[in-house]
């Protein structure tokens, strides 16, 4: 495809993980209009060659390809629906790419709203953090109509490394986002309460570190998130309060279901207890500071106790 055959794209929501994918689709040549709170965040990606727009709606103007990249349901139908919101610019047969974690009978919601207009809705929930997202190679679960999938598939390229498609309706893959997330949130919990209990028995971190990834009780999330334990580093690549929010997604849509979740309830409580802790805004692997401060263990860069 040609630069001249791209779609033009904007991309609601530069946070770590949105202007990771506006800079990818920057790489691939296609021609980027980005809309953050931020004004910051906006002015760095014109500063690389993007457009600035102050409101989803100036940003959708001319887009054939939307995608929206904010915290939850409630900002992503802000950025539909709200004043100054995509679909009163967004052209017929052009593509709303919805990247929000959110519970999929809200997913399905958004896309009985818009689909009536003639504009096509993806769901189309990411995986793989801020340096994945930067590097064009995310994974990215998504569902939705045939013709929806045809529309986004230039800037899906751009962005994933791995996409699933899922099915041909919305909502399903906000589902499968929610079992990864649920997932995710205990393997972190787990994580952190392994490397609080090594630091209780008076062992070496860095050699608990070294054994376990080379070992069966070895995660993603163990791997990933206690690097930064080590290095007493929590700044937010990922925040406990997203955890917060997506397993509390996972608590009510298991209630509904009236299925038993107990593992993910007991995550959630534990980020709770850290949100709560003042740590709602650092890095998600601030729970181990929260078990640290629980059993008395100082973990690195923690001040160590009298």
């Amino acid at each position: 495809m040609s630069q001249a055959e791209r779609p033009k794209v904007a991309v609601i929501g530069l946070g770590s993980m949105g202007f990771g994918m506006a800079s990818s689709l920057q790489r691939k040549g296609f021609e980027v209009t980005g809309c953050d709170v931020a004004a910051d965040a906006v002015e760095r990606l014109v500063r690389q060659g993007g457009e600035g727009a102050k409101t989803p709606a100036e940003a959708a103007k001319g887009a054939g390809i939307v995608v929206s990249v904010v915290l939850n349901a409630a900002q992503t139908e802000t950025i539909l629906f709200g004043q100054n919101g995509v679909a009163e610019t967004l052209a017929r047969d052009a593509v709303f790419i919805s990247s929000a974690t959110m519970d999929p009978d809200f997913a399905r919601k958004l896309a009985r709203q818009l689909e009536p207009t003639g504009r096509h809705y993806l769901d189309a929930p990411i995986s793989g953090g801020a340096q994945r997202a930067a590097q064009g190679e995310l994974t990215i679960l998504a569902s939705g109509s045939a013709a929806a999938f045809a529309k986004a598939r230039p800037a899906l390229d751009a962005m994933a490394a791995k996409l699933y498609e899922l099915g041909d309706a919305p909502g399903l893959g906000a589902a499968f986002k929610m079992v990864n997330q649920l997932l995710a949130g205990v393997h972190i919990v787990a994580a952190s309460e392994a490397m609080a209990f090594a630091a209780r028995q008076g062992l070496d971190l860095r050699k608990v570190y070294d054994v376990i990834t080379a070992s069966a009780g070895n995660s993603w999330m163990f791997e990933n998130r206690m690097k930064q334990v080590l290095e007493g580093d929590y700044k937010p690549r990922s925040a406990v309060e997203i955890f917060v929010k997506d397993l509390g997604i996972v608590q009510d849509m298991a209630r509904s279901a009236r299925f038993s979740a107990p593992l993910a309830s007991a995550a959630l409580q534990m980020f709770l207890a850290a949100a709560g802790s003042g740590m709602g805004r650092d890095d998600d692997a601030s729970v181990a500071r929260l078990y640290g401060r629980i059993s008395g263990v100082a973990l690195p860069g923690e001040p160590k106790k009298d």
